[in-house]
């Protein structure tokens, strides 16, 4: 879908909010397409929350029946925790969206994205019964971070976000189990960087296992010393955010409207 369609349903808001929350919606725009770009997109369906800044129970979610490399900035849907929408808009939320997004947000403030995927790679690891193994370098990020919770069903039933907020804790990802990955971050860009990565380590988990051979666990001590690593540089690079949108940008993509 051309800009020119996007403008014919939805009104540019830029300069009609605050600079503050467009510049989370161009970001939550430019995640959406970069998800859709690195083939971690479901059509329409999985999704990707960002708090609005200075509150504690608003936040931006897809329009439900757009692509994701169809959303832009202005086309973001605001809701509150309760789920009611707060802008004038044509579109609908996914209601299996509100209830995993909406519970994050409720009880993780140190939290201001979250980021949803079904992926072949990571719906395959949900489910093995092992989870994530540490067997690759990319996986050690992820290493006594990672949450994991039971499939109930789709997201539907409410009572699940107390079990969803229960399992997921104080960790950085959560593999919902026989469904899909999930990751959080004080920024957008932290999330994607840990989807990606967490995207990455489950490829590398089912090529490793697919290839017959005994497969290598590092020591418990080497585990913890990476993530150690890992750990030591939360929230302080972003290098790859802004070279992100630059791909965005040669491609043409629309995201900042």
């Amino acid at each position: 879908m051309g800009v020119d369609l996007i403008e014919d349903m939805v009104p540019s808001l830029k300069g009609k909010v605050s600079e503050e929350e467009w510049q989370t919606r161009v970001d939550l725009a430019a995640c959406y397409q970069l998800v859709a770009h690195y083939d971690m997109s479901d059509l329409i369906f999985t999704h990707i929350s960002a708090r609005i800044p200075g509150t504690e129970d608003q936040f931006l979610i897809n329009p439900y029946g757009l692509f994701f490399d169809e959303i832009t900035a202005s086309s973001l849907v605001k809701v509150d925790i309760d789920g009611n929408v707060l802008d004038e808009t044509k579109f609908h939320i996914n209601p299996a969206g509100y209830t995993i997004h909406s519970a994050v947000h409720g009880a993780r403030h140190d939290v201001d994205c979250v980021l949803h995927t079904h992926t072949r790679a990571g719906m395959a690891v949900s489910a093995q019964k092992q989870g994530l193994l540490p067997i690759s370098q990319h996986s050690m990020m992820f290493y006594n971070r990672l949450a994991y919770h039971g499939y109930e069903g789709i997201a539907l039933n409410l009572d699940e976000r107390e079990r969803l907020v229960r399992d997921l804790g104080d960790n950085i990802a959560m593999i919902l189990r026989n469904h899909g990955l999930l990751t959080v971050g004080s920024t957008v860009a932290e999330a994607f960087r840990r989807i990606f990565y967490l995207e990455k380590s489950c490829q590398a988990q089912i090529d490793a296992l697919a290839g017959g051979s005994e497969i290598i666990i590092p020591p418990v001590e080497v585990c913890e010393t990476a993530l150690g690593q890992f750990a030591a540089n939360d929230g302080k690079f972003a290098l790859e955010w802004p070279g992100l949108l630059r791909i965005l940008d040669r491609k043409g993509s629309n995201f900042r409207y």
